[in-house]
């Protein structure tokens, strides 16, 4: 195994916005064995140790790897600190495609690397990674939460979050009948999206589903065969779309394309660049930010650092709600975007972190 640092044109001298995100350490591991290609990044630790997910993606390059890797990491720091947890924000990414690349051994070797950075970093699944191969993970360190021993699959804890969020901010845009009645266009059926399209079928909504992966959504319709399905939602005529798959699907000319009056879904890093949330201000778009939204699976993958019981993970979960009113009644009456309303919740709370940060919590073996 071997641990480098990044060449540093692509960290230090970007010229994106991620230049200026202050990343407190990023490395990366090869394991010529397993054929294992990683990239570990830790963002910000002030609150505590950095948790994220292990993201399993057949990138295009290493540099398109490491821009999400970094990305990711940051929205980590955000959804901590905006769903009051005492953790930072850390993500990691592997190369390759997990259907022909993914293999005990590369994952064992994921383990290792990990434990390599003592504490200062736990992982948990994510786009590519399940429980199931977390529990081989956790064959090698001890610092992974999600897998079967643990707290389990996150999938329907992040639904609950997107769903508690979006319930808000239809009771905020219409009433309290809410979503009862409304469309919703859920982009992606994967393990949150088909959590997320069966509570919006309990409160009333109408769903409309989009998704290139002909199994999921032939499982979805033989759940909920009332279910639409269309090439693509982000320009359906629905009341809401919902993003519940890869990011930045917000961009300038999707915006100019949305039908939809609230926006809010699972996605990471919806937003292709800052300067999107503006433009669905200026179109009259409620838009819930997405490290709000979808913090559910964090809030529960944490747990088990805490020894946190179900209900108390539930009702913490469901708390997302109080959140998502306070920045949408902010961002209303100061005239301000979403986005910039949660991004000054989150700077205080990084603000009023200890200067000496605590130990690294003791994690159940």
């Amino acid at each position: 195994m071997t641990i480098t640092a990044p060449h540093a044109d692509l960290v230090f001298e970007r010229t994106d916005e991620l230049s200026a995100a202050g990343h407190e350490q990023v490395v990366f591991c090869r394991d010529e064995a397993s054929g294992l290609r990683a990239i570990i990044a830790i963002h910000d630790t002030r609150l505590g140790p950095a948790l994220g997910g292990t993201r399993f993606h057949r990138y295009a390059s290493e540099a398109e790897a490491l821009t999400d890797v970094l990305r990711l990491s940051q929205g980590m720091t955000h959804k901590a600190a905006a769903a009051g947890l005492p953790l930072g924000g850390g993500k990691a990414v592997i190369i390759g495609d997990p259907a022909t690349t993914k293999t005990p051994e590369l994952l064992a070797a994921y383990g290792r690397f990990v434990d390599t950075l003592a504490g200062r970093y736990f992982t948990a699944a994510d786009v590519g990674t399940t429980a199931d191969d977390l529990d081989v993970v956790a064959t090698r360190t001890k610092y992974v939460v999600g897998h079967n021993g643990g707290s389990g699959d996150s999938g329907f804890s992040t639904a609950y979050g997107v769903f508690c969020s979006l319930r808000t901010a239809a009771e905020h845009r219409w009433g309290p009948d809410g979503l009862r009645g409304r469309s919703v266009g859920v982009e992606g059926v994967g393990k949150v999206g088909t959590h997320l399209v069966r509570l919006l079928l309990e409160a009333g909504a109408r769903v409309t589903v989009a998704d290139p992966y002909e199994p999921g959504v032939t499982r979805l319709r033989a759940a909920h065969p009332e279910v639409e399905v269309r090439g693509s939602v982000l320009d359906a005529p629905v009341d809401v779309y919902a993003p519940c798959a890869l990011g930045a699907t917000l961009t300038p000319s999707s915006v100019d394309a949305i039908r939809a009056s609230v926006v809010c879904g699972a996605a990471n890093n919806q937003l292709l660049h800052s300067s999107v949330a503006a433009l669905l201000q200026r179109r009259d778009i409620t838009w819930v930010p997405d490290f709000v939204a979808n913090a559910g699976g964090l809030i529960q993958v944490a747990s088990e650092i805490w020894s946190r019981t179900p209900e108390e993970v539930r009702a913490e979960i469901g708390a997302i709600a109080t959140t998502v009113e306070a920045i949408l009644t902010r961002a209303a009456a100061e005239g301000r975007t979403t986005s910039d309303v949660a991004a000054d919740i989150v700077a205080e709370r990084l603000a009023a972190a200890p200067s000496v940060p605590e130990s690294t919590p003791e994690v159940r073996a």
